[in-house]
């Protein structure tokens, strides 16, 4: 459950000490789906919470797992929402009411069948570009203003006679060798850039690891 709501709804924001940031990785709970192609934001953010020596997102709130911690001189939230991904938005949402972060203090890892396999692209803001769960994200906070880590996994093959794997299929499916032999430099990457969204800001985020 997300809490208690009130008539209206809406879930009320209990008095709390402002957190910074909230950095969210996107997938599917369950062992079905670990290291598939659509929990590529949920294994970005284990390799960050790695890297950062702060462990993994454990305690409950909202239908999400966080980890609430101070990072380079930030405070900062780590999230997993353990709903389904088309439902993202209701833990997401819920999490940035309650601790009371402004959306520009939002970052989400995705995948992203847009980009190539290991592309990392980081964006500002924009629409949810076919992607379930960043849609939800927006139809909870009512609003597109957020940042993006977007992690390419590329688009399945096409068909030969008819032939091919759909997508829904594609992204459910699990990194081939070939590509999970390369995810450690992809997540390095995202690595980077969730440090410097906290760090140096958006902008210089954007230009550095869309540069690369």
């Amino acid at each position: 459950m997300c809490g208690k709501t009130n008539k209206k709804g809406q879930i009320p924001v209990e008095p709390m000490a402002q957190s910074d940031f909230l950095i969210a990785g996107l997938g599917n709970p369950g062992t079905k789906y670990k290291s598939t192609r659509h929990n590529a934001g949920f294994m970005a953010l284990d390799h960050f919470a790695a890297s950062a020596a702060c462990g993994l997102p454990r305690s409950v709130k909202f239908e999400g797992r966080y980890l609430r911690q101070r990072l380079y001189g930030q405070q900062v939230l780590l999230v997993k929402p353990e709903t389904y991904m088309n439902r993202s938005g209701q833990c997401i949402g819920a999490m940035i009411r309650f601790f009371k972060i402004p959306l520009s203090n939002v970052l989400i890892l995705h995948d992203d069948l847009d980009l190539p396999f290991g592309k990392v692209k980081v964006v500002a803001r924009g629409g949810a570009g076919g992607h379930n769960g960043i849609r939800s994200i927006i139809q909870q906070c009512g609003s597109d203003d957020f940042a993006r880590v977007k992690i390419g996994i590329d688009r399945p093959p096409k068909a030969i006679n008819g032939h091919g794997i759909t997508v829904e299929r594609y992204v459910l499916a699990q990194f081939s060798r070939e590509e999970a032999s390369s995810l450690d430099r992809v997540f390095a990457t995202t690595d980077q850039a969730v440090e410097l969204f906290l760090t140096s800001g958006i902008d210089t985020c954007m230009n550095r690891i869309n540069g690369k």
